[in-house]
């Protein structure tokens, strides 16, 4: 059975041009991928990449992708990750169906090939301290030396290896490497460690093992058993690839696995350290793995972005061969083309001004009909209340403004949106000068959608009602890292990248929220309920994303 070639005249990556000569060529019937996270840490925008690449691969060709954890580890691996790396995959819109996989499902087929190895004079057990082995790895310039240990017999290494899986040796004492090229021009092919003594209970397999296999011995192997096909992986890799070829071609693995890698997402503004980012919440900079200020997909999540945007980013970037920095921009960008048609349009004062309309009766509430989304009528109606006391923006009056100001200020007419004309008819303050109050009077024949009013104003207002809104919090949040520093040692944090803003008061609509629901809010932009901050006292908005795009296509 063969795979058909799409004869459709497309724009096709590097890595899919490979995959289809490889079919053309009968290398392989079936394009078969993986996604292989390691349970370190929780998924941050540039694993999206990755997941998209592998799955959507996959998907391209009628193929299959399975999801594997990489769990070779344990001293830095947990569940909590691997609970969290499912999710983040489901929540992108991705299927692995039957295909969950653990690299430690394979520990016994992993020591059975290096006992493989071991009999092959290619693998040998080494007692030098892990920075002896650095040292004699040599530089770039510089060739390696052989290891004093190289040339023990193959029944001393077996003995060896079968007393480390005892657990005779302590950690670090002895691991086993493969017997290579300790000349080789390439540092990965220069004797290498494949097996290395760790008793550390495994979240997995408990403490049936105390020996574990080193990432790069342990994946052309994983990759093999599950019959993969292209195993596609970021640039990083691209030195480690003949290593990873050299293993598979040592156990005579028939039609093995290729290796194809692509860059990495890289962002503006953004760390996709792991380790770095780890830092950022031991050290309680920010609030958690989730923190809608980190690039990690549950912060994206939690933040309010959406599946659709990130995958509709994660194509329009393509796939590289060659290094290069996206513009954060462009994702916010996605953001914003995603929400517009869904998200449906709410008034919220952020910075309240009480504003009494001293002619509109005492007590009466009028309610307005107002349409969610002018772009889509599928989203369909809410009423707003009009009442005689309001809310408007502090920074939308001025007392004495300069020319070409068209919101408020004493004598001048403004539109309060979906509603009536109002004037300013009288400025009251405290004692110490600031504005408490506007009093203003409004014009009954103006009424949005009447079409009485033949006069214009040049502004517009958004408002709530003073007595019939919900007060709330709203965080403002700008990028976690200062741009120039982002891809820095010491990168330096943005000061100003939460604001926590209290008395904010919302229109009667949004007294009712589900956690995660994502509105936009007039002039403010898009923002969402925070799931993990709201509860039955409060509702807590962040915002995704403003209104307003730097990006240019």
């Amino acid at each position: 059975m063969s795979i058909e070639l799409s004869e459709e005249k497309v724009s096709k990556n590097f890595i899919e041009n490979l995959i289809d000569q490889d079919l053309r060529d009968g290398v392989y019937t079936k394009v078969h991928t993986r996604f292989p996270p390691e349970p370190n840490g929780y998924m941050h925008i540039g694993h999206a990449k990755a997941i998209c690449i592998d799955f959507g691969t996959a998907k391209k060709y009628n193929g299959l992708c399975n999801l594997r954890f990489d769990d070779t580890n344990p001293t830095k691996e947990d569940i909590e990750y691997v609970e969290s790396i499912m999710e983040d995959v489901k929540w992108l819109g991705f299927d692995w169906q039957d295909r969950l996989y653990y690299a430690s499902s394979y520990f016994g087929k992993l020591y059975e090939c290096a006992i493989q190895l071991i009999n092959n004079g290619k693998a040998f057990i080494c007692d030098l301290s892990a920075e002896d082995i650095r040292k004699y790895r040599g530089t770039l310039t510089e060739p390696g030396v052989e290891s004093p240990f190289r040339n023990r017999s193959i029944e001393e290494n077996l003995d060896l290896f079968e007393r480390m899986k005892k657990g005779e040796f302590e950690d670090g004492t002895r691991v086993l490497r493969l017997k290579i090229d300790m000349s080789s021009p390439n540092i990965n092919m220069r004797d290498p460690v494949i097996y290395r003594i760790a008793h550390t209970t495994h979240h997995t397999t408990g403490d049936e093992w105390c020996i574990y296999p080193m990432y790069d011995y342990a994946h052309p192997i994983e990759d093999a058993i599950e019959n993969i096909t292209h195993s596609l992986c970021s640039l990083e890799f691209e030195d480690h690839r003949p290593l990873y070829n050299w293993i598979l071609e040592q156990l005579e693995w028939p039609t093995p696995p290729r290796q194809i890698e692509f860059a990495r997402l890289e962002l503006t503004n953004t760390v996709t350290s792991k380790r770095k980012l780890r830092a950022l919440v031991e050290e309680g900079i920010v609030d958690g793995w989730d923190d809608p200020r980190m690039p990690t997909i549950c912060g994206l999540r939690r933040k309010g972005y959406t599946p659709e945007a990130i995958t509709n980013f994660c194509d329009l970037i393509g796939v590289a061969k060659s290094k290069s920095t996206v513009d954060v921009a462009m994702l916010e960008h996605c953001v914003r083309e995603d929400l517009k048609p869904k998200a449906k349009r709410m008034m919220v004062v952020l910075d309240p001004l009480k504003v009494v309309i001293t002619n509109y009766p005492e007590g009466e509430i009028e309610w307005l009909n107002v349409e969610n989304n002018q772009d889509n009528e599928a989203l369909g109606h809410h009423n707003v209340p009009f009442t005689r006391e309001i809310y408007i923006e502090r920074d939308d009056f001025m007392e004495n403004p300069p020319k070409k100001y068209f919101r408020l200020f004493p004598g001048n007419e403004v539109r309060l949106k979906h509603a009536y004309f109002i004037k300013c008819e009288e400025v009251i303050k405290d004692d110490q000068g600031e504005v408490i109050e506007l009093r203003c009077t409004y014009d009954a024949k103006t009424k949005s959608g009447t079409g009485f009013s033949e006069r214009k104003v040049k502004g517009t207002l958004h408002w709530v009602s003073a007595t019939e809104s919900k007060q709330v919090e709203v965080r403002l949040y700008d990028h976690l890292f200062v741009e120039s520093e982002t891809q820095s040692e010491d990168f330096v944090i943005n000061g100003k990248s939460l604001q926590i803003i209290n008395n904010c008061f919302a229109e009667a609509a949004l007294k009712e929220v589900e956690m995660g629901e994502r509105f936009q809010f007039l002039r403010h932009g898009y923002f969402a309920v925070d799931f993990k901050e709201t509860n039955e006292e409060r509702i807590v908005f962040n915002r995704i994303v403003s209104l307003k795009s730097s990006y240019k296509a």
